[in-house]
């Protein structure tokens, strides 16, 4: 009997057992034909998946902004958008409508945005971002032709993966190499400085490129002619920098501007545009990464870079900004032609106020400052023809630098020129009892008071816009004495309680 027991119970493990087997087997079965499912058909799941965000999570927008409207192949870019991308929002920004009109897919995913006012169009029908509520914005170039829905999911899918200071993806064309360049804007002296480098913030070529829309709306000016140049520009300004796609190329249909005369008008438009962009982000100076230097400021043909200058602060101070370059340039240039012509006549001059203070920083103009001061004794204005000449009018000397009387009091000034008038003023002081003074003060320049004469008995030497000038003995007791204590070691704007 206690055998039998033990024997039922045996049968009754083994048959669990293969029970446990059979179940076992068949859901390792049901795993393998599975996998094996997912193998064969991975791409079309994808492309499927990729198919439901776009329509459902919006997953990308295009954008088109740089073409020509005598030039381009915008038609056919979006014909191949509209057929590789279903369900895609394509916008094309242009500055005021395209002459002839573009000749476009008949599709409600297709939206010309211009942003000229017009009296009759709402403020949101003009403002791109109204278009674009995408996760991801893809820029074409014009003439790319988009062939593989798969080159526009890898390319989402590394941006996404992107992490700072890397903020864009790029794929270069068939035609088109791109090369990495490094950009810095100082916003402050109003430079642009170009270099080759690893690390790129900028491109050379036509990039197709692509970004986190939140990225976009966060620069001042996105879309901004010439593009993609001055988006660059912008995203320099955050550090951001660009991921090139070595694995991806893109089809251009076909070079445009074969034309010559095509050729020519599309390069004076970019300059065009170029010039404009500077003009607008207050760009005065650029160095290409070639060491080329190209000037977008003022001249002698020119009015100066600022107006009119009250007390003592121009304009730019209060933006942040120091004294553009083109006007120090300026400067240099009419205080070395002065200094010149003061040392040929034999007139005993000094280096005076701002100016002095700039030699003994750093030998050369402060960064913020708009003139030059000179000082020189009265009885030697008889040894300068051009100051005795400038006493009743105004004289332009054969360098095309204009020498007058001041308007404002009794000193002379030598302007730049007679359109730009930066300029270095020119101070007669006399000694009375041993103690220089003079007959006009300029409430606005705090330093603007006499002093003794000993400071001029004798003159020496300082460094001061690459030439060695005539200055007070002594700098930094002659600074002191007019400015206060610490001045060299500490500088300040003149009035620094009207600058946050």
């Amino acid at each position: 009997m206690r055998l039998a027991r033990c024997e039922c119970l045996l049968l009754i493990a083994l048959v669990i057992n293969l029970l446990i087997f059979y179940y076992i087997t068949k859901i390792q079965y049901s795993l393998d034909k599975c996998v094996c499912s997912l193998d064969t058909t991975d791409l079309e799941v994808q492309e499927s998946l990729f198919n439901n965000n776009i329509r459902k999570e919006n997953l990308v927008t295009v954008v088109i902004r740089e073409f020509e409207e005598f030039d381009n192949r915008v038609s056919g870019m979006v014909t191949s958008v509209l057929e590789v991308l279903p369900g895609v929002n394509i916008v094309i920004i242009v500055d005021t409508l395209p002459y002839p009109p573009l000749e476009l897919p008949e599709s409600d995913l297709v939206h010309i945005v211009s942003l000229h006012v017009t009296p009759d169009q709402a403020l949101l029908k003009r403002r791109p971002e109204y278009h674009i509520k995408s996760k991801y914005v893809l820029f074409l170039p014009d003439g790319v032709k988009l062939t593989s829905k798969r080159q526009i999911l890898n390319m989402a899918e590394k941006t996404s993966l992107l992490s700072p200071p890397y903020r864009m993806t790029a794929a270069s064309t068939q035609y088109e190499s791109l090369e990495c360049e490094d950009v810095k804007f100082d916003i402050r002296t109003w430079t642009l400085n170009y270099s080759k480098a690893k690390l790129c913030s900028a491109l050379e070529g036509y990039p197709v490129l692509m970004m986190e829309t939140k990225y976009l709306f966060n620069l001042s000016d996105p879309f901004a002619r010439p593009f993609p140049s001055a988006l660059f520009v912008q995203t320099s300004v955050h550090h951001w920098k660009i991921h090139i796609l070595a694995d991806i190329t893109f089809l251009q249909d076909i070079q445009l501007f074969s034309n010559p005369h095509h050729q020519w008008k599309h390069k004076k438009n970019i300059k065009e545009r170029l010039v404009q962009f500077y003009h607008n982000f207050g760009v005065k100076k650029v160095t290409k990464a070639s060491g080329r230097t190209e000037w977008y400021g003022c001249a002698k043909d020119t009015e100066r870079c600022f107006g009119t200058v009250i007390n003592d602060m121009p304009d730019y101070i209060y933006s942040g900004r120091w004294t553009p370059p083109c006007c120090l340039k300026a400067l240099r240039e009419t205080a070395h032609h002065v200094f010149a012509i003061l040392e040929e006549s034999k007139v005993i001059y000094w280096l005076e106020g701002g100016s002095l203070l700039g030699a003994a920083r750093n030998g050369d103009i402060i960064p913020w400052d708009y003139d030059v001061d000179v000082g020189i004794y009265l009885d030697e204005i008889k040894n300068c023809e051009l100051l005795q000449k400038a006493e009743t009018q105004a004289v332009v000397d054969e360098a095309g630098f204009v020498w007058e009387k001041a308007t404002e009091g009794d000193f002379y000034r030598v302007q730049y020129s007679q359109t730009n008038r930066l300029h270095v003023d020119i101070y007669p002081f006399f000694s009375r009892r041993g103690i220089m003074t003079k007959n006009t003060w300029m409430k606005s320049h705090k330093q603007d008071t006499e002093f003794p004469e000993h400071y001029l008995k004798p003159l020496e030497k300082i460094n001061f816009i690459g030439m060695d000038v005539s200055a007070p003995n002594n700098v930094r007791d002659f600074l002191e004495y007019k400015f206060g204590k610490g001045v060299v070691e500490n500088p300040l704007y003149p009035n620094t309680r009207k600058v946050s």
